[in-house]
């Protein structure tokens, strides 16, 4: 029984070693900073869009998420992108840049297999789920709004 104790601490004493520390404010103001500047950046291209170029706001806008997802994969193209992921967190993956990444990153990691059994079949990945439930559940809403129309449900 002695040697399974000293064998369980030698385990602890080794998970605790490999295990990384993170500082949670540390992290939390990495994601506060990348995320205000592609914020800051996508507030910029409105500016540009209504002020400079004289667009309304909705085509300004249009632009706006269109220029930041061309920027978003120009620097996953240019494998600048992850390394703002892995400093920033969270601040660079959920906004739509991140989302654009998600679709860039595994058609560029298999564009070497080919047109259609490498990008063809891994552009989505990661983010085809995401793509896949989001226009299901607007179907079946969709669906229950109708037949609650027709039936005077609601």
């Amino acid at each position: 029984m002695d040697s399974r104790q000293q064998q369980s601490k030698q385990y602890e004493k080794y998970v605790k070693e490999v295990t990384p520390t993170h500082n949670l404010w540390l992290q939390m103001l990495k994601a506060f900073l990348v995320g205000g500047a592609i914020c800051l950046l996508g507030q910029c291209f409105l500016n540009l869009g209504t002020d400079r170029f004289g667009l309304d706001p909705q085509t300004a806008g249009s632009w706006c998420s269109l220029l930041l997802i061309l920027c978003s994969v120009l620097l996953t193209g240019l494998n600048i992108y992850p390394s703002i992921v892995k400093w920033g967190g969270a601040g660079a993956l959920v906004p739509i840049t991140g989302f654009a990444n998600s679709v860039a990153a595994p058609a560029i990691e298999f564009q070497k297999e080919g047109q259609v059994f490498g990008i063809g079949c891994k552009i989505f990945t990661i983010a085809g789920p995401v793509i896949l439930y989001g226009i299901f559940t607007s179907w079946v809403l969709g669906l229950i709004g109708w037949a609650g129309r027709a039936f005077g449900w609601f």
